[in-house]
């Protein structure tokens, strides 16, 4: 196998995780097969090393000519959801998928391209410190710091559940159930009483500019939600989010909104709702 497509995936998995997009994640693929097609593949001992270093400087560059467009967005931004019809099995783990859940590549979002890129080559993708070294055109000894002071802004900011996705479903289930039938007191036993719900609606739809903090206020949210914006043929059901067990909402075919949680698999901590259709496609 070419060994650009033997590692296709591995790229998108990086761009993504870089950029939060799935467009832009794919523009960067592309951008990296016709690079490796236009190579002397011939005189590169490590492709895989230079498909990698590839992807991630031009990651790099995508992420600073973004800052200015992300600093004049309108709300909170959300990386786009990467969103499956169906649920995750029972037994799926959160380990299995909290490198890519919603809540994580939010926090991403804190650290400087730099550190974005060093800490998920070493802590998601294990390339080692000299790799990373060659990367970023750096000693070892500096990227050693940078990945380090990236762990801990992250991991500083990271409230770690255990949670199986059965749980979460159980969760989501009396969500809906809670919604449908109105009721406040059944959502208020849901959330945890410091819960957080993050809406990017991006000025396009609907969507509070600042998360809304406190169960009582996430409940009569999501009354007036569902009382406001519902329809005949409005539908939610539980799909696989990220690798997690979520929620997508369904106008008909067309789907209006996504869903994803932090739980301990009791009470719901933080909802990340993406509602703006750019990101829904």
């Amino acid at each position: 196998m070419d060994p650009f497509e033997a590692r296709r995936s591995r790229l998108f998995g990086l761009a993504y995780r870089m950029l939060g997009s799935r467009a832009d994640a794919e523009d960067i693929v592309q951008e990296v097969y016709l690079r490796w097609h236009e190579a002397n593949q011939s005189a590169i001992e490590n492709p895989e090393a230079w498909l990698v270093t590839a992807a991630t400087r031009l990651c790099i560059d995508r992420l600073r000519r973004l800052k200015t467009e992300r600093e004049a967005y309108v709300g909170q931004w959300l990386p786009e959801p990467l969103a499956v019809a169906s649920a995750p099995p029972p037994d799926h783990h959160l380990e299995l998928s909290e490198d890519l859940s919603v809540a994580f590549l939010t926090l991403l979002e804190r650290l400087a391209p730099d550190e974005r890129a060093a800490f998920l080559l070493h802590d998601v993708f294990d390339v080692g410190y000299d790799g990373i070294a060659a990367v970023l055109d750096r000693s070892e000894a500096a990227c050693r710091q940078v990945v380090h002071r990236a762990r801990e802004r992250v991991r500083g900011d990271r409230k770690r559940f255990e949670a199986t996705e059965s749980a979460k479903a159980e969760l989501l289930q009396r969500f809906m159930t809670a919604i449908d039938a109105r009721d406040e007191a059944a959502l208020l036993q849901l959330f945890a009483p410091d819960a957080i719900w993050t809406a990017d609606g991006g000025g396009k739809a609907a969507a509070g500019l600042n998360p809304i903090v406190g169960a009582h206020r996430i409940a009569r949210l999501s009354i007036g939600l569902r009382e406001k914006f519902w329809s005949h043929d409005r539908t939610m059901k539980i799909a696989s989010i990220n690798g997690e067990t979520g929620l997508c909402i369904l106008d008909g075919d067309r789907l209006i909104a996504v869903m994803s949680i932090a739980t301990d698999g009791e009470r719901i901590h933080a909802v990340y709702a993406v509602v703006n259709p750019d990101k829904l496609h």
